[in-house]
């Protein structure tokens, strides 16, 4: 399994905090990886230091052979890497086949393939942003990063807020996609139990630190981890807010 994604001793943050102390991590084609944590443990900071809208402070970021360190976010956009923000960010102006043709580059990843991955987007192709369900939006924000044809797919809260029904068929598809594409995937996700099912790998943070990193199978089998690490959140699956303290900006 060939490398896709090596962050080596990334330290990173938000002006002159660092909420990213010390990270190494690596993915490798195809894999899923799920990233937990109680709030305001730098999970969604990894994420925008991936993506390149963090204050970098040391270490270095590449996506496959190609150094990603000191691009700016929009190339490192079109060099490889897709990100499905939590707010979203789609265009409400703009219908959804436009949200895709705006970003699209060439590769496997087509409007057309991503209609038949999500075909109720298909049914909506000319529906604006702002006429969407909140589902709709979530499907219509993967879409739009998977015809950027990324390398590593970023995920941050994609089942937040949605029906349980809508949870299961976007989860379902991101793990199709990865499995066969090769993407590697990070999904962010509060409730641990939702995500084992889907990740290959789970890695937990602690004030922005690995604590632990095992196959999903291994915490599985071992549910006092989650206990241990993510409280109510990993054993019950209760709302975010109930799960640590808060501290969006370094989440």
């Amino acid at each position: 399994m060939s490398e896709l994604l090596a962050i080596q001793n990334l330290r990173a943050g938000y002006g002159e905090a660092v909420v990213i102390p010390d990270m190494s991590l690596s993915l490798g084609e195809g894999q899923v990886l799920a990233l937990l944590g109680r709030n305001g443990t730098g999970k969604t900071t990894l994420i925008n230091s991936i993506v390149g809208v963090t204050r970098r402070f040391s270490g270095t970021v590449k996506v496959g052979a190609k150094d990603f360190t000191t691009l700016r976010a929009d190339q490192r956009a079109r060099g490889g890497i897709g990100w499905v923000p939590q707010e979203r960010n789609i265009f409400r102006s703009l219908t959804v086949e436009e949200n895709m043709t705006a970003v699209a580059q060439p590769g496997p990843w087509t409007v057309r393939k991503v209609y038949e991955m999500f075909p109720r987007l298909e049914e909506r192709k000319n529906n604006f942003g702002n006429q969407l369900s909140g589902g709709e939006q979530q499907m219509l924000a993967v879409g739009r990063a998977l015809v950027l044809n990324p390398k590593v797919l970023l995920l941050d809260e994609p089942t937040e807020g949605l029906a349980p029904i809508i949870v299961e068929e976007l989860l379902a598809a991101i793990g199709k996609i990865s499995r066969t594409s090769g993407i590697c995937s990070i999904i962010v996700e509060q409730n641990a139990r939702k995500i084992l099912g889907l990740a290959d790998r789970v890695v937990i943070l602690e004030r922005g630190t690995i604590v632990h990193d095992a196959a999903s199978e291994t915490l599985k089998a071992d549910p006092a981890v989650l206990d241990h690490f993510l409280g109510v959140a990993g054993a019950a699956g209760h709302n975010k807010h109930q799960a640590g303290p808060s501290g969006a900006s370094a989440n």
